[in-house]
């Protein structure tokens, strides 16, 4: 089947920065579910995903503007240790944590430790980065009523309600 407005996609991915390190990959897990055509994916993968069909692999390398956006300067916060959230407990500079904002949550990189105090760093830890996307279009189905209606996919990979 085709990528097309109101279908649920589901597909595996690395991603890779300029240099070809690995950032993320989800290969041999979930894959993602998005709705397409919903502003559910970042713009530049929902743009190379359309027209595709269902077992495609392809490769795809974006600009910042079209994934976590540019780095914008003067994004330090300094907020309490106790809010920074992850596997660590032991934090330093440079380590990327999660914080609840009132967006939901985000990833921050930590810049400065103090006792009490974190000085993080509020771009997300890829913005102004060109990344490659090496994905795996998995199975792509016709949206439920119930997925339209609320604006998202939902099953694995996708929202859980």
């Amino acid at each position: 089947m085709q990528i097309t407005d109101n279908t649920v996609v589901q597909f595996f991915y690395t991603l890779k920065d300029e240099e070809g390190q690995v950032l993320e990959s989800n290969i041999g897990e979930n894959p993602v579910a998005y709705l397409h055509g919903h502003k559910n994916m970042m713009p530049g993968v929902e743009k190379a995903l359309a027209d595709r069909q269902s077992g495609e692999s392809f490769t795809v390398t974006l600009p910042p503007e079209s994934t976590y956006g540019a780095r914008v300067e003067g994004r330090e916060q300094r907020i309490p240790v106790k809010h920074l959230m992850g596997t660590n407990k032991k934090w330093k500079p440079g380590m990327i944590a999660m914080v609840q904002t009132d967006q939901g949550q985000r990833q921050v990189t930590i810049l400065k430790m103090g006792k009490f105090m974190v000085t993080v760093d509020t771009n997300h830890p890829w913005a102004g980065k060109t990344l490659t996307f090496d994905i795996e279009v998995g199975d792509v189905r016709e949206a439920t009523a119930e997925e339209l209606s609320h604006g998202h996919a939902h099953g694995v990979g996708g929202h859980h309600h």
